[in-house]
């Protein structure tokens, strides 16, 4: 075995990943299919920072759908790093969503924290309807 590649144990362990999501992410096509030495899967170093951009991009909230889409161009490619930033614009609003909802749910919370009702049946934070002040 050459000595460069990684073993999908070592490269699992150096990624902060399951093996069995590596496996995953060759059966969907995320992954291309690595060399085989003497039948076992390899991997050159290099895959150690794919896997660290995939884990980056599902932290940002792609679905690996998006992120195969992103990665699906040959590394490289001028139209590589287009996709990247037009899969980033689509779900930014998607972003943005989701802190606003955060938002509200903070308040909601920091309310319900200091709420002073005797009971929860008297509480209004629980009616339907009820809204925060902005």
């Amino acid at each position: 075995m050459p000595e460069e590649l990684l073993t999908i144990g070592e490269l699992a362990r150096r990624a902060g990943r399951r093996a069995s999501s590596i496996r995953y992410y060759e059966e969907i096509g995320l992954l291309p299919e690595p060399v085989r030495v003497g039948g076992r899967r390899r991997y050159p170093p290099g895959m150690v920072r794919t896997l660290g951009a995939i884990a980056a991009a599902q932290r940002a909230g792609l679905s690996l759908e998006e992120i195969k889409a992103v990665f699906g161009a040959a590394p490289g490619e001028p139209d590589a790093i287009e996709q990247f930033r037009r899969v980033a614009a689509a779900k930014l609003p998607q972003a943005a969503a989701a802190i606003e909802r955060a938002r509200l749910a903070a308040a909601w919370l920091e309310h319900a924290a200091a709420c002073q009702c005797p009971a929860l049946e008297e509480c209004p934070l629980l009616d339907e309807g009820h809204e925060l002040p902005a």
